[in-house]
């Protein structure tokens, strides 16, 4: 059980902050960025749920991800060393990947099939899920980065999780924007 008396600690005024495990790493270090874009990437599905509130099974599905981005934030924050552990950390595990999944093809189903690539935009929801997407890409680019680095490992779970996130993010923003009947479609060209 998490317990947050008091919010600040003045403990990373230095511009360190700790990881799960309790090594200090500067605020810019790439495994922090990477959970803070997940943080980012949670906080912008957060306000996309605010135009999705006639959307039921959508807004259950975008509930269940901002869990699983809190899950894969204390992954990423809770660094595998190869060591063993007093206790077991919280992972993305591989029935998360194949929930996404299987709500990707569940509202890919009713969409129109793509003539052109979709700018982001339409309605609200869509275009908010978009940005969502974008900073999931982001993130997604600094775990690559992260799990190249020397001593660094991130779960092949997590990677494909935030991996199918943009897409899921894809695949809902075309959803709510009349299931892809209004989505704005590229023009290429259009204004030479």
């Amino acid at each position: 059980m998490v317990k947050l008396n008091k919010i600040y600690t003045k403990t990373g005024d230095d511009g360190t902050t700790g990881l799960a495990t309790g090594p200090r790493r500067l605020k810019s270090d790439l495994r922090v960025e990477a959970y803070g874009t997940i943080d980012e990437a949670n906080s912008v599905i957060g306000l996309a749920r605010q135009y999705t509130g006639d959307m039921a099974d959508l807004d259950a599905m975008l509930m269940r991800i901002q869990n699983d981005l809190f899950d894969l934030g204390a992954d990423l924050a809770t660094p595998d060393t190869g060591e063993a552990m007093e206790y077991e950390p919280l992972r993305i595990v591989s029935s998360q990947v194949a929930r996404i999944e299987s709500d990707i093809d569940l509202l890919n189903a009713d969409l129109e099939p793509l003539r052109s690539f979709v700018l982001p935009g339409g309605g609200k929801a869509s275009a908010t899920l978009h940005v969502a997407r974008t900073v999931a890409r982001r993130a997604e680019r600094q775990m690559v980065e992260l799990a190249r680095l020397p001593g660094e490992i991130v779960s092949a779970d997590a990677l494909e999780y935030i991996n199918r996130l943009s897409d899921f993010l894809f695949v809902a923003a075309r959803w709510t924007n009349d299931r892809g009947r209004a989505d704005v479609l590229w023009v290429p060209g259009k204004n030479r």
